[in-house]
């Protein structure tokens, strides 16, 4: 469901068709906390880590701050020499611990979907190793167009621009700010660590509850975009 403050699509109007003909219609989405509830994974991945390391890491910290990369949050818990080993071991560990307790969030199939339903390509972009953002999609029953990772904030507009993408969807103020990096429309979701006040204040265009209303933002959007 839409908040009350969901604004309408904010993409540029003064160029006629004539002079700018419409793009196929490519939408970004980033995974954890957009896509994929991936919290009770990661908890399991990041105690049995704890566990073999004997370095304690607060689990529940972790789990809701989701959004920049595992190196990034690593050091948190280890000195900078340890972090690449850990980093490789969490990897290691993450299939057989993280995939099967993590849920799709609400709306998610019904998004990528709805993209693929009016002719365009659902991408996901993420700051996760790619391997494990295809398994978590697979394993869910999602299926974008293709899968783009160990991307985050600004450097996520690379695979935005080179992908066309109009529009980009995510829960973190630094998915906003790969939307902007790459001139895409930013849609936020406040289903991750960053409430809405924080996602408009970082440049969300549209700020959504979840998920369940992208599909019919996304028809409106797709039925007056010009470019």
């Amino acid at each position: 469901m839409a908040s009350s403050d969901q604004n309408t699509p904010q993409h540029p109007l003064e160029h006629s068709p004539e002079l700018s003909p419409r793009r196929p219609l490519t939408v970004g989405f980033d995974l954890d906390m957009t896509l994929v509830d991936s919290r009770p994974g990661i908890a399991a991945a990041f105690r049995v880590l704890s566990a073999e390391t004997g370095v304690e890491i607060d689990v529940d910290l972790v789990v809701n701050r989701l959004g920049p990369p595992l190196e990034t949050e690593l050091a948190h818990w280890f000195p900078a020499d340890r972090v690449p080993a850990a980093a490789d071991r969490y990897r290691e560990l993450y299939p057989d611990h993280a995939i099967a307790p993590s849920t799709a969030l609400a709306g998610a199939r019904e998004s990528v979907a709805a993209v693929q339903a009016l002719g365009g390509r659902a991408i996901v972009v993420t700051a996760k190793f790619a391997t494990h953002a295809k398994l978590h999609l697979a394993h869910l029953g999602i299926e974008p167009d293709t899968v783009a990772g160990w991307l985050w904030a600004e450097a996520k507009g690379e695979a935005l621009r080179e992908h066309g993408a109009q529009v980009y969807v995510g829960d973190h103020t630094g998915d906003v700010r790969g939307a902007r990096a790459a001139g895409a429309l930013s849609v936020a979701v406040t289903t991750g660590p960053c409430d809405a006040a924080e996602l408009r204040t970082a440049g969300a265009d549209v700020v959504l509850e979840d998920l369940t209303g992208f599909p019919a933002w996304l028809a409106h959007f797709e039925a007056t975009r010009v470019a």
